[in-house]
């Protein structure tokens, strides 16, 4: 008896097939990531404000980055609402997720799933301008229900020390549903054989989690903590409609800074140099975040 010890060789057309379904992918990535990125890089090293022909700067864009004393109140700003965020769709997400899985009505379930979710597919520039509204400090519903309670009214927009917290509240409203969801999607994938076997050896509830939920989770809350590092270090509709960026810079992001350099002060050539080093910053970010995420497993 004899078998057939030659490979199985691919259909020829499979190749074209792939290359077929890809190239819509690789056009948009090429066209609308790669060829902006390389602008914005050569950009970097020319001064040019769009209505005169650009002179070469070399790296005195990059050098002004040291010397913009601004630049760097601005990142304590970002970095402040930014890891705020990051805890409160992390943390936050995970509880209202675990608490959505516990026995109740289907039907609960939904609405409260639904409810978490819709603002994320709203358009955050309306989410903002709702929120706007609701934060005045003499006719906004918040204001006005604080009074009801005997509590002072609060300048919610208006004030250093409130302004970044609205902006933190208004974007963690907005995001957490997708954190949920994506959460949820991690539980039910755990296999509740695991939970059954424990709840038979007669772990407890804060038992089963911790040592059987968080360590099967642990993939699903790294993904969460990437993505929303990535999204809560560029945030800009919210500020930019809420406070516009005041009072002061103390609810100013990189984004909207960023922003206003190249199209308030039409100084492109600075605001790519922003924009290559804030880059570069994300990327060290989650360079980071995986080596800490391979020591985690290892210790696993």
């Amino acid at each position: 008896m004899t078998t057939n010890t030659h490979p199985t060789t691919r259909p020829r057309g499979d190749g074209a097939a792939a290359l077929a379904f890809l190239t819509p992918s690789i056009l948009t990535f090429l066209v609308f990531v790669l060829a902006p990125t390389v602008g914005v890089l050569i950009l970097s090293f020319f001064d040019w404000n769009l209505l005169s022909d650009g002179t070469f700067a070399g790296l005195d864009n990059f050098k002004r980055l040291f010397t913009d004393e601004r630049l760097l109140g601005v990142y304590g700003s970002t970095t402040y609402m930014a890891l705020v965020i990051l805890a409160v769709n992390v943390v936050l997400g995970l509880l209202l997720a675990v608490l959505l899985e516990t026995r109740m009505p289907r039907w609960i379930r939904a609405f409260f799933r639904l409810s978490f979710l819709f603002p994320f597919v709203v358009s955050a520039s309306a989410v903002a301008l709702i929120w706007r509204f609701l934060l005045n400090k003499d006719l906004g519903l918040v204001n006005y229900l604080l009074g009801l309670t005997g509590l002072d009214r609060i300048d919610w927009l208006g004030s250093s020390t409130w302004a970044p917290i609205s902006v933190i509240m208004v974007n963690s409203w907005k995001t957490i549903g997708f954190s949920i969801l994506v959460y949820i999607a991690g539980l039910q994938s755990i296999p509740k054989q695991l939970r059954e076997a424990a709840i038979v050896d007669g772990a407890g509830a804060w038992t089963r989690f911790w040592r059987i939920t968080f360590p099967l989770l642990s993939p699903t809350i790294f993904f969460l903590v990437v993505i929303n590092t990535i999204n809560s270090f560029q945030i800009f509709a919210e500020p930019r409609v809420l406070t516009q960026g005041g009072p002061g810079d103390s609810s100013r992001t990189i984004v909207e800074y960023l922003y206003d350099r190249a199209f308030g002060d039409f100084d492109l050539g600075y605001a790519s140099a922003i924009g290559i080093t804030f880059a570069l910053v994300l990327v060290v970010l989650t360079a980071i975040q995986f080596w800490f995420s391979r020591r985690w497993t290892h210790y696993q």
